[in-house]
């Protein structure tokens, strides 16, 4: 399964730099003037997770394969982009396929490096962003109405639905508030979800701060993580710069560099695993002599459909999964142990997979 998470913001905020190091090359270029990055460049990342070493050392695996999220790096926006401004239109049409939102923001001083605003100030930036998002939503939901009406007095039950989902949309919209602040049911999500709004989507915060801050953060960044914790949006302070040169180093180097900062890990594995809770996500595994394995599914996902994930005959074929929590996985030094210690367990198909669980799957051919 292929998740994306889209990275935009203003020019110069340190967009392109943060993308070049997430996918440890220089695709996109980080340059110090607007529409830089004129096309989406697209990088695919592991999702760090310790784990998976664990579960191929104690199954001896010859290869150990994580999973991975999609980054789609988004030429900067400016005010005005929703009417077509810097290009607007071209980016926010990429913005409409990604599965959530990281607005990087800039919170740092640096005269050398001009703001397209004239000003240091990230929570208007990520109101203009927003902003940006809820004109295009509001004018994409605004033209459609029409269409819906007449379709409506033909009775068409799908185009009441919509309607009604609209109808309920468009207040948030017009008083300034974001489309994913509104209240969807259960079994409204799949057609709420093909509206196609852009402030639906979740929205992760990434504060680039300087060097000085890149431990603890600063003022700007505080403000932004206040912000996110009421929205209920993910947040992670990050110094762009200095991630993009541990991209650069050899584990061993890496690891002294970070010592000598006084940082635990790269901020990109924090932005990652963010990035990963923010869209819903779980991990389970799959480990044996050939390989160990990390597999991505939304949380609830039951077991046929994450055999699907392996191999659509898997799915078809579902007989029961072989399952093993992770904590006993690794307590019981493998398959064997667990299943002595009756800790393996024949799960069925409606059996919802957890975060961590080790399966395997019995299938019919």
């Amino acid at each position: 399964m292929g998740f994306k998470c889209g990275i935009v913001g203003l020019p110069n905020v340190g967009k392109s730099t943060l993308f070049n190091a997430l996918i440890e090359s220089a695709a996109a270029q980080a340059a110090n003037y607007p529409f830089s990055t004129i096309e989406p460049n697209v990088g695919e990342v592991p999702v760090p997770d310790p784990r998976l070493d664990r579960l191929a050392a104690i199954a001896e695996s010859s290869q150990v394969v994580p999973t991975r999220l999609t980054f789609v790096d988004i030429a900067g926006l400016v005010r005005g982009a929703s009417k077509g401004e810097g290009l607007g239109n071209q980016f926010l049409a990429h913005i409409r396929e990604v599965d959530a939102i990281a607005y990087v923001l800039r919170c740092f001083e640096d005269a050398d490096v001009v703001h397209v605003e004239g000003r240091i100030d990230p929570i208007a930036d990520a109101d203009t962003i927003e902003t940006e998002l809820m004109l295009a939503d509001l004018d994409s939901l605004e033209r459609r109405l029409p269409i819906l009406e007449k379709k409506l007095r033909g009775q068409d039950k799908e185009a009441r639905k919509t309607l009604a989902l609209i109808e309920r949309v468009l207040p948030l919209l017009r008083e300034g508030r974001p489309a994913r602040l509104g209240a969807v049911a259960d079994d409204e999500r799949a057609d709420f979800k093909a509206l196609g709004l852009l402030t639906a989507k979740p929205v992760l915060y990434v504060a680039n701060v300087d060097e000085a801050s890149a431990t603890s953060g600063n003022g700007y960044a505080a403000r932004i993580a206040a912000r996110a914790a009421r929205e209920g949006a993910g947040c992670v302070v990050i110094y762009a710069k200095i991630e993009a040169e541990l991209a650069e180093l050899s584990a061993q180097e890496r690891e002294a560099y970070l010592a000598a900062l006084g940082l635990p890990e790269p901020g990109l594995n924090r932005l990652i695993r963010e990035g990963y809770k923010l869209l819903g996500l779980i991990t389970y595994f799959t480990a044996g002599p050939k390989e160990a394995r990390a597999w991505t599914v939304p949380q609830g996902t039951r077991a046929q459909q994450a055999a699907g994930v392996i191999h659509t005959d898997f799915e078809k074929g579902f007989i029961r999964a072989e399952t093993i929590a992770y904590d006993d996985y690794v307590a019981l030094a493998g398959e064997a142990g667990a299943r002595d210690a009756g800790k393996l367990r024949l799960e069925g198909k409606d059996y919802v997979v957890k975060d961590g669980d080790v399966l395997n799957f019995r299938f019919a051919t």
